[in-house]
């Protein structure tokens, strides 16, 4: 899968779990979106995880910086 396409996903699955319209890019973090709290995280993460059937460790989320890293991971988990 591409990186568009995982990055397209990503977009869908955040706005349909913050029940928002953001556009979102690679550099949109959680400090762009005034929903993405501690709380919804979790739920943005478990989300993902069955969006594209994979599991990430605790370890490899807590270097993320934005949207465009959680894509870069999803891309390697599915590779």
């Amino acid at each position: 899968m591409s990186f568009e396409d995982i990055m397209l996903k990503i977009s869908t699955i955040i706005n349909e779990t913050f029940d928002t319209e953001y556009e979102i890019t690679p550099i949109t973090s959680a400090e762009d979106i005034d929903e993405w709290d501690s709380i919804s995280h979790i739920e943005l993460i478990t989300e993902i995880e069955k969006g594209f059937s994979v599991r990430f460790a605790l370890g490899e989320l807590q270097d993320l910086k934005n949207v465009g890293d959680m894509a870069k991971l999803t891309q390697e988990k599915l590779a």
